[in-house]
């Protein structure tokens, strides 16, 4: 096992490239290029970074010239043979050849594209542009490079027992979590925390941390590298982009109102089972179960994913009771701001009720609140999403209206076209 305070304390993290692997990301995003790459190869998109977090001054902590470094490093990445044998044959959620040989024939020659980098204020402006299924495959390692320079910069003047102390610190916080979650009868989860994880060292740990304090509670991580190198299951379904996309390109409001049925009718024709989760909070959870296609209600669960968790399950439990579906045999996954005590109040409401799943994120492999002066390596929403389809805007609603994104002209039609009311605001703390 690495010892991270001396990897940090000796080499000042020169031989630890931030991102080593283009499989260093959520599998998620490949199964989703996969579905772009065969739905939508056409069409043209820009991502853009997003800083929620406003009062962490990105640009004033991070040097721009390594920020390059590191994005430059990324784009020399391909695919090493070892990397495309396990994407070729082996089995993700009991399916083998996962990954078609065409789209693996694409993703084994691929090279990310270029990147936009400007210093505005004390943020960065950070695009992508391009083919879709080119650019989206930017999002996961441009936060992690971001978080990680982030958490180098603060660590970079502390001394070697300065450095030892955190890391056993915040090794130990893990590891009192993953005691106070032992003891949960029928506990399911999973590592979510690869776009705001504090270092991938940091990361890789608290997956082998996991594995070892949970055992088969740990359902596996949604990143794909540490999944190989770790032989634990890699966990990921669709994401918000999917339907986001799709709707920039409605020409009407008619078509916009069909976009997110549309986006799972290509995916239900790509996948089955467990990988058919519904993500309905795009432009508002209620709304979408209230228009749903009747077949819809018989995919395997929902994700919950912004608002209040026990309200999003409450308003799944009831739409697949009026769909003459049986409740528990479904699946309710949770993945918004997790940390040990919302994942116990959860389980212990919802157990029995459905299958409880649990994502956890940012506050796993992110969670060093308190342990430095002036709480300087406390986790913050960042965030890089697509932001234009060929030259339309995309638009984000949420079930709280603090994570809404996109012109305020369209935001208030997309509101109109999807019957979304009044909201609750929720502070978005990562």
């Amino acid at each position: 096992m690495v010892d991270i305070a001396a990897r940090v304390y000796n080499h000042k993290w020169q031989i630890d490239p931030i991102v080593r692997s283009l499989i260093d990301t959520d599998f998620y995003k490949l199964l989703m290029c996969q579905s772009v790459f065969r739905n939508r190869p056409q069409t043209d998109v820009v991502f853009s970074l997003i800083n929620r977090s406003n009062h962490i001054p990105l640009a004033k902590l991070i040097d721009e010239g390594e920020l390059r470094e590191q994005l430059d490093h990324i784009r020399s990445l391909s695919l090493s043979r070892g990397e495309s044998t396990w994407l070729r044959g082996n089995m993700f959620y009991g399916k083998r050849q996962m990954f078609r040989s065409d789209f693996m024939e694409w993703f084994e020659n691929l090279r990310l594209p270029p990147y936009h980098l400007e210093r505005k204020g004390d943020q960065y402006e950070l695009t992508f542009e391009g083919k879709w299924h080119e650019v989206m495959l930017w999002e996961i390692p441009a936060l992690a490079v971001l978080m990680e320079l982030r958490s180098r910069a603060v660590l970079n003047d502390m001394r070697r027992f300065e450095l030892q102390v955190l890391y056993a610190r915040a090794m130990t916080r893990v590891w009192e979590k993953i005691e106070q979650l032992r003891d949960i009868d029928g506990l399911g989860i999973a590592d979510f925390g690869t776009r705001r994880r504090h270092s991938f060292l940091w990361q890789d740990w608290c997956v082998q941390a996991m594995i070892e304090g949970l055992g088969s509670a740990f359902s596996g991580t949604s990143n794909c590298l540490i999944a190989m190198r770790r032989e634990v299951e890699a966990i990921g379904t669709n994401a918000h982009e999917l339907p986001m996309v799709y709707s920039a390109l409605a020409d009407t409001d008619a078509e916009l109102a069909q976009a997110p049925y549309d986006v799972l009718s290509d995916w239900h024709e790509e996948h089955d089972g467990n990988l058919r989760i519904i993500l309905p909070d795009t432009y508002g959870t209620q709304g979408f179960l209230d228009s749903a296609p009747d077949w819809l209600a018989g995919w395997t669960g929902i994700r919950v994913d912004s608002g209040d968790p026990a309200t999003g399950a409450e308003t799944a439990i009831n739409w697949w009771k009026s769909r003459g579906e049986d409740p528990r045999e479904k699946r309710v996954i949770f993945s918004d701001g997790l940390d040990v005590d919302k994942i116990r109040e959860l389980h212990g409401q919802f157990a029995g009720r459905t299958k409880v799943s649990f994502g956890w994120g940012t506050l796993l492999t992110n969670d060093f609140r308190g342990l430095v002066s002036h709480d300087a390596l406390a986790p913050f929403s960042l965030v890089c999403k697509a932001v234009s389809a060929n030259g339309r805007p995309t638009v984000k609603l949420s079930d709280n209206p603090e994570k809404a994104m996109g012109p305020a002209d369209e935001i208030e039609r997309y509101k109109r076209v999807f019957g979304v009311g009044a909201q609750k605001a929720i502070e978005v703390i990562v």
